[in-house]
Order: structure tokens, then C-alpha cells, then sequence
């Protein structure tokens, strides 16, 4: 996140916990909504329970927002939250294999802008790795969290942040590389 989104975000704890909280909890939804939703959307099968794990964040956080005492901590506990109702919704339905939706992905004004069939190709490959792997590659490079902000939404270690990221980057470029190989063949 960069420095604006940091300084709104204490701001808006700071507004919460001063009483106008119909103001935060608007600012709240409008500046993590679309994010958070991409992010969980990774993590579970269909949209609908996306948006059930969306709704669970949202109530979560907002219950604990007068408790937050650093407003620099909002987006990694707002993620970590969005986790762990995403995982629950996921062991709810006991799914073993996650599914993107290419179109969402397709949308994400985070993500450079390429061929339709190119966005295609890359989410059928995410979809193949672990998730942890996709997991790291999506907070990374699509929500902008940094190694350290990853760290506390999975609750792992730093150095399992930074090998995660290494060998999901190396074994998406495997995948994406054999892919786009085998197509001109044809």
C-alpha cells in the first residue's frame, strides 16, 4: 500500500473510534471492498461464497475496530481476517481444488494490461500451483502487501514469505512456458 492508503486508514480508526462510525464503516468497505473481494475470490470456489466471506470480513472488522491502536495495521488485519473467513467458508464446503474466476481477474486494475487469451492462460497456470503459493503471489503483486504485511495474514515467517513468493513466480514462468510453447506448435 503506499503512504496515502496508510494515512486513510489510520484516519478512518481514528473516526471509528471517535463515534463516527456510519462515515468509517462506508470509507471502510469502499477503499477494501473491491481487494478484499479479488483476493478471497483466489481462495474459494464460487462468487457467492466470496461475497459470503466479504460480508464476514467486513463484520469482523468492523467489530474490532475500536480495539486497533495502530491504523498502519488496518490493511494486514483487514486481509487476515478476509483469510480466515475465506478458509472457513472453504472447509465449510470441504473443496479440495480452488478455481479463479478469469473474468474478475481480468478486471483487476492492478494487473497489467494484456490479451484476454494471455490473462486466460495465466489463471489456468495459478490455479495449478499450491495455495500458498497463489496465496503469496496474489497479496504480493495484485493487493500491493509487502513481505512483511503477507507475513501477518498468513502468519508465517518472513523467509516462508519470501521462498513461497521465489518458487510460485518460478513455477508460474514453468507453466506459462510450456503452455505458450505447446500452443504455437499447433
Amino acid at each position: 500500500m503506499r503512504e496515502k492508503e496508510f494515512i486513510r486508514c489510520e484516519l478512518l480508526v481514528v473516526r471509528w473510534q471517535k463515534g463516527k462510525r456510519e462515515s468509517a464503516a462506508r470509507e471502510l468497505v469502499e477503499l477494501f471492498e473491491r481487494p478484499v473481494l479479488y483476493y478471497v475470490r483466489r481462495l474459494v470456489r464460487s462468487e457467492d461464497d466470496a461475497w459470503d466471506a466479504v460480508q464476514e470480513t467486513f463484520v469482523s472488522v468492523l467489530k474490532a475496530l475500536a480495539d486497533i491502536r495502530d491504523g498502519r495495521a488496518l490493511p494486514a488485519f483487514v486481509y487476515r481476517t478476509a483469510r480466515n473467513a475465506a478458509l472457513a467458508q472453504h472447509r465449510r464446503r470441504r473443496e479440495e481444488h480452488l478455481v479463479e474466476d478469469v473474468a474478475e481477474m481480468a478486471e483487476s486494475p492492478a494487473e497489467p494490461e494484456i490479451a484476454a487469451e494471455e490473462a486466460a492462460d495465466v489463471h489456468r497456470c495459478l490455479e495449478q500451483l499450491p495455495l500458498a503459493r497463489r496465496e503469496v503471489l496474489t497479496l504480493f503483486f495484485l493487493d500491493d502487501l509487502s513481505i512483511a504485511q503477507i507475513a501477518e495474514v498468513t502468519g508465517v515467517p518472513e523467509g516462508t514469505v519470501k521462498s513461497r513468493l521465489f518458487h510460485a513466480k518460478r513455477q508460474l514462468r514453468e507453466h506459462l512456458s510450456r503452455r505458450w510453447k505447446g500452443s504455437g506448435d499447433e
